[in-house]
C-alpha cells in the first residue's frame, strides 16, 4: 500500500468515497499528528454512510473495518472534521493538525443476561468483550474488542503516514478531549502501537529483554496500582491490588516487577515481598 496524491493506493479491500464534510487544506508542515477513534457504531458501512451525509457535520480521513478493510473519505492534505473541541499540550482544535482514523468498534458495552450490549442495542458474545480500566477513569468497564486484522491494518496505515508525512505524534481522542470522549478506549493497544510506530529505530529494540524471574510475591502496601508499563505515568490496567494479594512475579525492569494476577501489568517493586 502506498500514498499517491494524498490518497491510499494498492491496498486490498481499499475503497474511496468523497465526504462533503471537510475543511480547507492543511497549513505548511501539517498534518503532524494522527488521532485514533472508535466509531461507536454498528458497522463500518453505517459509519461511512454517516460521514457521507452533509447533515452529519463530521468526517474522518479513514474508516477501518473489523476485517481490516479501509475506506478513505477525505484526502490526507485536507482537514476532516473528527476531533471537535480538543486540546493537548498547548494546542487547541486538532482538526487543523491531524489525520483522523475511525475504527469500526461499538465502544463501551453493558453486561446483560444475554451477553454484552452496546448503546444501540446489539448484543455481543463474551469473546468480543474486554474488561479493562480506561486511562481517564478508575473503575473497570466492558469494552468491545478490536480484532487483530483491524489492529494490524491501523498499524500499517500509521507507519505509512509517518513515513510519508513525517507524523510526530499519535494520540487517542480520549487524550485530546478527556472527559468528553473515551475512544479508542482500553481495548485498543494505543500505547504499544504508537511506541512501535514512532520508536522503530531505537537501539533498545536490539537489546535482550530481562529474563523472567518466575517467583511468587505478596503486596505489602495498603493498595497498589498495576500499570501498563514500568513508569508512574503509564495507565492502570485493573483496579488497585489490596495488601496481602498474592501474585506471580514474571520479571524485573527499571525498579518495577511485571506481574500476573487477572491480567499482566507493572507494579513498583518496593511494595511487593518476594
Amino acid at each position: 500500500m502506498t500514498i499517491r496524491d494524498h490518497l491510499l493506493s494498492g491496498g486490498e479491500g481499499l475503497q474511496h468515497k468523497t465526504s462533503p464534510n471537510h475543511g480547507r487544506e492543511f497549513g505548511a508542515g501539517l498534518p503532524d499528528t494522527i488521532i485514533l477513534h472508535y466509531t461507536a457504531g454498528s458497522s463500518a458501512e453505517s459509519s461511512v454512510e454517516h460521514f457521507m451525509s452533509p447533515s452529519a457535520g463530521a468526517s474522518a480521513h479513514l474508516v477501518v473495518g473489523r476485517n481490516g478493510g479501509i475506506t478513505q473519505l477525505v484526502p490526507f492534505n485536507v482537514t476532516a472534521w473528527h476531533a471537535g473541541r480538543s486540546e493537548y499540550q498547548g494546542r487547541v482544535g486538532f482538526n487543523q493538525y491531524s489525520i483522523g482514523i475511525e475504527m469500526d468498534n461499538a465502544g463501551p458495552l453493558e453486561k446483560t443476561g444475554g451477553g454484552y450490549t452496546a448503546w444501540f442495542g446489539r448484543v455481543y458474545p463474551e469473546s468480543e468483550a474486554v474488561k479493562a480500566v480506561h486511562r481517564n477513569e478508575v473503575q473497570p468497564a466492558y469494552w468491545h474488542c478490536y480484532p487483530e486484522k483491524q489492529i494490524s491494518a491501523v498499524l500499517d496505515i500509521c507507519i505509512l503516514l509517518v513515513d510519508h508525512y513525517g507524523i510526530k505524534t499519535i494520540l487517542g481522542h480520549e487524550e485530546i478531549s478527556p472527559g468528553r470522549k473515551r475512544d479508542p478506549g482500553p481495548a485498543f493497544p494505543l500505547d504499544k502501537l504508537r511506541d512501535r510506530v514512532l520508536n522503530r529505530d531505537r537501539s533498545l529494540d536490539t537489546e535482550p529483554e530481562p529474563e523472567y524471574t518466575r517467583r511468587s510475591g505478596v503486596v505489602t502496601a495498603s493498595s497498589l496500582n498495576v500499570r501498563f508499563a514500568p513508569n508512574v505515568a503509564a495507565p492502570t490496567v485493573l483496579p488497585r491490588l489490596s495488601q496481602g494479594t498474592v501474585l506471580d512475579v514474571l520479571r524485573e525492569a527499571q525498579g518495577w516487577y511485571e506481574v500476573a494476577v487477572a491480567v499482566r501489568g507493572w507494579v513498583k517493586k518496593d511494595y511487593v515481598q518476594v
